[in-house]
């Protein structure tokens, strides 16, 4: 509990004493524009716009006046420093709903509320994963896994900037649940929910159609659910905006565009060896959730492949960003709690298990470090060093997707096939 204590506090000083910081001075050198830069802000401005003035949130009209409020100014083709996102309403249009009640608002008490929002929602995700994977640790152990992953860059990022991957991560924690507890139709409308970003959810979603149709008379429910759902929201959608659809693929497509996003996968390996370990990694992933289609929702298998099939998510979704990293938060726990059996299994497991570990460990030792000594020496001289505990956050979803994947393999081919359920 002290040590959590101590890396919580080091990692958020990190953030604050250093990376916004470092932030602010490149900004200032590159007069580069800082507004509010919550990534909230988009999506609310543009539904505002939507719901109270009737105006399309993927026009360019909005998109200017949405960079005037997250960067304070519209951005400026003419700057060659000035930021290429041009921070579009970039979410499906039913997003616009749910943020239906913030509207009204100001944003900057929303933007408040929501950062406590997303705190509650991270800390409610790993306590229920702790109970979903019935890992009875003790309180104390369990403040520690929740002050880990809040300290944690993915987390710490999400927060600061308002990401609603980590409310999709909550979501899909609650859907998970609510079908272990054996509450599909509720399940099936909180993973409809979890589509305002769809590319979080595509990979566990198409799992648990195979997993369906292995017993539809029994698991129809939830599939019904979602899919009367997600047509509502898409009608609903396309009711008040006609063709939304193409405007946000071509939104996407843009996003890719003047971003450059690109994988984990393509940052470490380039192409094409990215794209052989993603077709690897989605082969070996598929051959698991096949043999486990079976498995119903409360057993073990059920739930230790949804821990897989997120973490493979962020392997091989085309962006790079740290805060989706709270998807490998359930994996995480599954390596740590089953970590005798992993090393036991054979060297590669060892290593892997060792050189995960080191990966991971290292952010929370580098910031914490770096946090301390930001109040000994001049700015500057920490300014040098700020992406230190940055150096293994590619590395890290490689790592942890691959050795869950690696553990899960094994567990599963040496396990025999499970029959259909009678």
């Amino acid at each position: 509990m002290v040590l959590t204590v101590i890396v919580f506090a080091g990692g958020w000083s990190y953030i604050k004493r250093v990376v916004v910081v470092h932030q602010v001075r490149e900004a200032s050198l590159r007069q580069q524009p800082r507004g509010n830069l919550s990534d909230l802000y988009p999506r609310w401005l543009g539904a505002k716009e939507f719901l109270l003035n009737g105006r399309d949130p993927y026009s360019a009209e909005v998109t200017r006046e949405i960079q005037a409020g997250y960067y304070g100014r519209p951005l400026d083709s003419t700057r060659a420093n000035d930021p290429k996102d041009k921070a579009g309403f970039a979410y499906p249009l039913y997003v616009a709903f749910f943020l239906a009640p913030t509207v009204y608002y100001e944003f900057a008490p929303i933007q408040r509320l929501f950062f406590w929002l997303l705190a509650f929602v991270t800390v409610a995700s790993v306590i229920l994963w702790l109970r979903l994977l019935k890992w009875d640790l003790s309180p104390v152990a369990q403040l520690s896994v929740v002050g880990l992953s809040l300290s944690s860059i993915a987390a710490i990022q999400g927060l600061q900037l308002q990401q609603m991957s980590l409310l999709v991560a909550g979501l899909l924690a609650l859907a998970l649940a609510l079908l272990i507890s054996d509450y599909p139709w509720l399940a099936g409308i909180v993973l409809a929910a979890a589509t305002i970003k769809p590319q979080l959810t595509v990979l566990l979603l198409l799992w648990l159609t195979i997993w369906t149709i292995a017993d539809w008379r029994r698991r129809y429910q939830w599939a019904a659910s979602f899919a009367i759902s997600l047509a509502v929201l898409i009608t609903l959608s396309d009711w008040y905006l006609p063709h939304w659809v193409q405007h946000f693929w071509q939104g996407i497509r843009d996003y890719q565009n003047y971003t450059g996003a690109a994988s984990v996968t393509d940052n470490f390996l380039g192409t094409p060896l990215s794209w052989l370990l993603e077709l690897v990694a989605l082969a070996a992933t598929v051959i698991v959730g096949w043999r486990a289609r079976h498995h119903p929702a409360n057993k073990p298998e059920f739930i230790l492949t949804a821990t897989l099939l997120l973490a493979v998510t962020v392997l091989m979704i085309p962006t790079s960003a740290q805060y989706n990293q709270v998807l490998l938060i359930p994996a995480l726990l599954v390596l740590v709690r089953e970590r005798t059996v992993i090393r036991s299994h054979s060297l590669l497991n060892r290593v892997s298990f060792v050189l995960t570990m080191v990966l991971v460990a290292w952010p929370w030792i580098a910031s914490t470090i770096l946090a301390g000594i930001s109040f000994i020496v001049k700015e500057d001289k920490i300014d040098r060093a700020w992406a230190v505990p940055l150096w293994t956050t590619i590395q890290i979803p490689i790592a942890v997707a691959l050795l869950i994947l690696l553990h899960r393999y094994q567990s599963t081919i040496d396990a025999p096939a499970t029959p259909a359920s009678s």
